[in-house]
């Protein structure tokens, strides 16, 4: 199952690109990053068999477990895509709230949107981690 996280604005060469890369690099599952303009523009094509996942200060809160077996369960299932939106400073548009099979946060706090790419690529790569029973997730 590929990991795509779509975020508006560029990141540009920062201490939060840096973050983002050496997790991604460090994920065993296809990885995808693409960034849109801050308003506008049309995110990529939804593909069958893709989940949808905004981050969004009213979704949910997963614990890293929970989200690694969310997306375990969609990787065993046949989803072919688990599709990260990621808005800019005025975070996500209704239309593309609406279009997600989940809203999910980061917790009650406002973060800048650049810390969420690196906050999400850490999370994937701890959920694919946890999947894989590799260590670097601590219980406890």
């Amino acid at each position: 199952m590929r990991l795509h996280i779509v975020a508006r604005g560029k990141i540009g060469r920062s201490p939060e690109q840096e973050m983002v890369e050496r997790y991604v690099k460090r994920i065993g599952w296809e990885v995808k990053l693409s960034e849109l303009p801050e308003q506008g523009g049309k995110t990529p094509k939804v593909m069958d068999q893709t989940k949808i996942i905004a981050l969004d200060e009213t979704g949910e809160t997963w614990t890293s477990k929970a989200f690694a077996n969310i997306l375990n369960g969609w990787r065993d299932n046949g989803v072919r895509e688990a599709r990260f939106l990621i808005g800019a400073a005025d975070g996500l548009t209704s239309e593309e709230r609406s279009s997600a099979d989940h809203l999910f946060s980061f917790g009650k706090a406002t973060w800048p949107h650049l810390m969420v790419r690196a906050m999400l690529a850490e999370q994937l790569f701890r959920a694919t981690a946890i999947i894989a029973n590799h260590p670097y997730h601590r219980e406890g």
